[in-house]
């Protein structure tokens, strides 16, 4: 149906309490009288298939309720097919709604989007690592960074963002500077010693951190960052800086901007949107307009 809404899910989204959210979203979206429709999935494979068959049937849009993981997820399905997609953002961090102007506090300020904002075409990147290819909206993180959510994701206590910031702290006691590889543009090579290297297709992960801030999902290009080897002390001392972005200027950070993006390194886990995609050596590239968005009628980016 062309007009309807799909909803795609996940439940467990703010460790399940974002699902009490969903009656009034529901209610905020089918009073415009279009058909709304949910979906969810007893696992991620389960949840794409399923969003997959929703697009093929050509909706009016499919509508990721959840976080960045399940933007994520949402992008597998509506990358290069035109079906445009919405965002209700009830996650923990939500950088994707974010980087789009898209409300990332209020849940039915983001319904009213869905039904009232403009689509526009955005760029997504590609990762490639011996775990497959898949579809990016927002950073490849490697190095320190996915080495924390590697920990973290192995640690069962505590249960909220807490836990990525214990994880933080016990990761650094052992972390050494990493050995990089990274090819750009399939030309320029730069080989270094680094805390981490970032391939930023809109500017922030991680709830705020703003890692690449002058990257724009709309100019065809990906921001690579390389954070170069520094003291645990320095790199404590900076580290606040992400935040607001002005760690850019700190002098062991190197910026390039480019289509393709190819990264080495021994024992490094790439993730993408806050998602474990593999290890290293992983192949980032843009695709312009490889998706459509529906952001809030005055978003200018």
């Amino acid at each position: 149906m062309p007009d309807e809404l799909v909803l795609l899910v996940n439940p467990a989204a703010r460790a399940g309490r974002a699902v009490r959210l969903l009656s009034p979203v529901l209610d905020r979206l089918r009073q415009t009288g279009r058909p709304v429709s949910v979906i969810t999935g007893e696992s991620a494979a389960d949840a794409l298939a399923r969003a997959r068959e929703a697009v093929a049937r050509r909706p009016g849009a499919l509508v990721a309720f959840g976080g960045d993981g399940m933007v994520h997820l949402a992008v597998q399905a509506v990358a290069g097919t035109g079906v445009p997609l919405g965002i209700i953002p009830v996650g923990t961090g939500n950088d994707i709604a974010d980087a789009l102007g898209i409300p990332r506090r209020s849940p039915l300020a983001a319904a009213d989007v869905v039904t009232g904002g403009q689509v526009r075409a955005f760029d997504a990147g590609r990762i490639r690592t011996a775990g497959g290819e898949e579809w990016f909206a927002s950073v490849v993180a490697c190095g320190f960074d996915s080495r924390v959510n590697e920990r973290a994701n192995r640690m069962t206590r505590p249960q909220s963002m807490a836990r990525y910031l214990v994880a933080m702290v016990q990761e650094l006691r052992a972390f050494t500077p990493i050995p990089f590889r990274i090819t750009i543009d399939d030309g320029e090579v730069i080989e270094r010693e680094a805390m981490l290297v970032a391939v930023a297709n809109t500017r922030s992960y991680g709830a705020g951190m703003r890692v690449c801030p002058a990257a724009r999902p709309d100019d065809g290009r990906l921001d690579l960052l390389i954070l170069g080897a520094v003291s645990k002390a320095e790199f404590l001392q900076a580290f606040p800086r992400v935040y607001r972005g002005s760690h850019v200027d700190h002098p062991a950070v190197t910026i390039r901007r480019a289509a393709r993006v190819t990264v080495e390194a021994p024992d490094v886990v790439a993730y993408a949107d806050g998602e474990r995609m593999g290890p290293l050596p992983a192949v980032c590239a843009v695709e312009p307009a490889a998706i459509r968005v529906i952001v809030p009628k005055e978003s200018t980016l």
